[in-house]
């Protein structure tokens, strides 16, 4: 008689990792190693400290510009909390300048590029309409209707 740890039925099935996951595992991985490049590029370009200086200087022009930002978002929801409208353009707002806020306390350029991507006025549209597409994606796979589908 021979004792096994795993069932009768052989081993338990394996769960798959989402590829959100998986995605996100390569960013934090990849996204160092990018960063890094880029600065030792620059600095050879400009040299060292003036590479440091243009990281320190991105990044208090980050800091205004999420103070400035983020108090404007938060006025827009408030006001349309007290007007009684759902506030979805001025909640994705507050999310996109918070998210672009923590990329640019992030040191390198690559963050800091995407972080003034999702927090100036004139390209904060653009990555609004990218999250809308990717959250009506998510939540049309959740519930299993499909584009175009008339309930």
């Amino acid at each position: 008689m021979s004792f096994s740890a795993e069932p009768a039925g052989g081993p338990p099935p394996r769960r798959s990792r989402p590829a959100f996951v998986t995605l996100l595992m390569l960013v934090f991985l990849l996204m160092p190693l990018a960063e890094l490049a880029v600065i030792i590029a620059i600095g050879r370009v400009i040299g060292g400290w003036e590479t440091i200086a243009l990281l320190l200087l991105e990044s208090a022009l980050g800091a205004w510009l999420v103070r400035r930002q983020g108090a404007g978002a938060w006025r827009a929801l408030n006001l349309a909390l007290q007007t009684g409208r759902m506030p979805a353009r001025e909640l994705s707002d507050a999310a996109l300048v918070l998210v672009g806020g923590v990329l640019l306390l992030t040191p390198g350029f690559l963050t800091d590029l995407l972080g003034f991507f999702l927090l100036l006025p004139l390209t904060r549209p653009i990555a609004r309409r990218w999250l809308q597409v990717i959250v009506e994606r998510r939540m049309a796979q959740r519930i299993g209707i499909v584009r175009g589908q008339v309930i």
